[in-house]
């Protein structure tokens, strides 16, 4: 498996994921014109997408759906509530390319063995995924307010992980963000701070973890410098080597990652 996380953040989401069968987009975040752009850096285009993944219904996870589905005409796949979300934003996408992946299933995509799971986050039905294949794991999880023993259950023993890294505390509560925002953000269906995400990879890292991207980090109440020295410090402190056992990267809101292989 090779991925690259296209973009991350409050501005838009998405994650390309190959093999030797085909690639796939998990979530749409970016417009048409923008997820072209991200993938013809890395030297492929959306006509080579044979498969998206929804994770939920906010903006942005789908901002780019509806003009790539009706342009591309590439299969989606989503949960049975989070197509009723979607399909009254007026997001149409054609019955032969709707497809139903509900929490806790697990399909065969593209030489692949894929496990969705829920996560805790104010949308319909929010559900994310977990990658098999060769022995090789990825595990993908943002949008949620706390990771629970049967998130950790489903990604533990990873080799690579996507991991919400949304915020410091300490910025958010001092910034301009309405107190309903703050309590809605630091709720059980918000999403998860540096210091959480790191006691939460604490107990699903192991031996053959070798990377984890910080992801979804907000705009105005984190940096990437801090979200890495925040999980780096715990992960240390848990006697984690990230010098040399576990490389933590970044994300960008607009510059996918360089192509990793897993």
């Amino acid at each position: 498996m090779k991925m690259s996380v296209l973009a991350s953040g409050s501005t838009g989401n998405s994650t390309y994921l190959e093999t030797e069968q085909g690639s796939l987009l998990i979530d749409v975040g970016l417009s048409c014109k923008r997820t072209e752009e991200a993938l013809n850096s890395l030297g492929t285009s959306l006509k080579n997408v044979d498969a998206i993944l929804i994770t939920h219904e906010h903006s942005d996870h789908i901002k780019g759906l509806k003009v790539i589905s009706k342009k591309y005409g590439i299969p989606v796949y989503a949960n049975e509530k989070t197509w009723q979300r979607i399909e009254s934003k007026d997001i149409l996408v054609a019955s032969d390319k709707k497809f139903h992946f509900n929490p806790l299933e697990e399909k065969e995509l593209l030489g692949m063995d894929v496990q969705s799971f829920n996560v805790s986050h104010d949308a319909i039905d929010p559900q994310f995924y977990t990658f098999m294949q060769n022995d090789k794991k990825l595990s993908i999880i943002t949008d949620t307010g706390y990771v629970s023993d049967q998130m950790k259950g489903i990604i533990k023993d990873s080799d690579c992980f996507v991991f919400e890294s949304n915020h410091d505390v300490d910025m958010l509560r001092m910034c301009r963000y309405p107190w309903m925002t703050k309590q809605r953000i630091l709720s059980d269906v918000g999403h998860v701070s540096n210091e959480d995400a790191a006691h939460a990879m604490n107990d699903v890292i192991t031996d053959r973890t070798k990377r984890i991207y910080l992801s979804h980090l907000s705009l105005d109440n984190n940096m990437k410098e801090l979200a890495k020295m925040s999980v780096e410090q715990i992960l240390n402190h848990y006697d984690i080597d990230t010098d040399n056992d576990i490389t933590i990267s970044n994300t960008d809101k607009a510059i996918p990652t360089k192509i990793y292989q897993i």
